[in-house]
């Protein structure tokens, strides 16, 4: 799926934004609605349609891949937990292979603040606090930095709605969000393709803080849980720097489990299983 990437003029996104207003379920008579309103708008519509799913576990596998195709293979474990007022509370714990086995990142994300994450590694026995000057570098050697395995809460982001346009056999909408805390971010903005329906994530570019083109982010294989909870079985991260790639497949998603704000401590973390 080639996406092309544009800039509308204000006067070309009229009409379109009309359309998007309606379909929000905006009122009518909001005309002067701007792109950064109604970007702002989808985010926090999306952020409600997944409030209350309480908390999940699920499996990963998770592929490296480097500029020649070698690849080496890993297993973890996801366990998260949704926080009333806040943002959820993570952890992933490496299986497999033995090298990395036993390591583990504990994040406790938040709206407005910087996040909260420690890193266990087992061969050193001691956790290590991920500082928000670390937070653009690479998770376990992956493309995927500790920021990104941060929940992108709605209130750490300003947004501009861009534009309409297919992706696949469906249609998606386009958005920029630029993060609030300039310093603490690796990327000076993302965008964002999301479908008009289920306004599930399907792609995001991150730019760098020079604004060059860095990595890109498709998702994929949704499926529904609990009849309104959508969540991917595929990832993939590109760097268009290195040649990189990082795949995560995730399975076993189970809901309602009997996790405990206890089980997110730092405390705990090296006893993480």
């Amino acid at each position: 799926m080639r996406m092309i990437h544009a800039r509308p003029v204000l006067v070309l996104l009229f009409v379109p934004c009309l359309v998007l207003l309606s379909w929000l379920n905006v009122p009518s008579f909001v005309y002067s609605a701007t792109p950064e309103e109604i970007g702002l708008k989808i985010a926090t519509e999306a952020r409600a349609r997944d409030d209350g799913f309480g908390n999940f576990t699920a499996r990963e596998v998770m592929v490296l891949r480097n500029k020649q195709g070698q690849e080496s293979r890993r297993q973890l474990r996801v366990k998260v937990l949704e926080v009333a007022g806040d943002g959820d509370k993570s952890l992933t714990v490496f299986d497999e292979p033995r090298d990395v086995k036993g390591t583990a990142l504990l994040t406790h994300a938040h709206k407005k603040e910087a996040d909260d994450q420690w890193l266990y590694l087992p061969a050193l026995k001691r956790v290590k606090r991920i500082s928000s000057s670390n937070k653009s570098g690479s998770f376990m050697g992956s493309e995927f930095s500790y920021e990104d395995l941060s929940p992108p809460e709605v209130e750490k982001f300003t947004y501009r709605y861009l534009r309409d346009e297919p992706c696949g056999d469906l249609t998606c909408t386009v958005t920029e969000r630029f993060p609030v805390d300039k310093k603490s971010s690796g990327y000076s903005r993302q965008v964002v393709w999301q479908d008009k329906d289920e306004l599930r994530t399907w792609k995001v570019e991150y730019y760098d803080r020079k604004d060059e083109h860095l990595k890109t982010l498709t998702i994929g294989k949704y499926k529904q849980y609990l009849d309104k909870y959508w969540r991917a079985g595929e990832m993939n991260m590109v760097n268009h720097l290195t040649g990189k790639s990082t795949d995560l497949t995730w399975t076993d998603y189970q809901f309602l489990t009997k996790l405990k704000a206890r089980d997110f401590s730092k405390t705990g973390l090296k006893r993480a299983r």
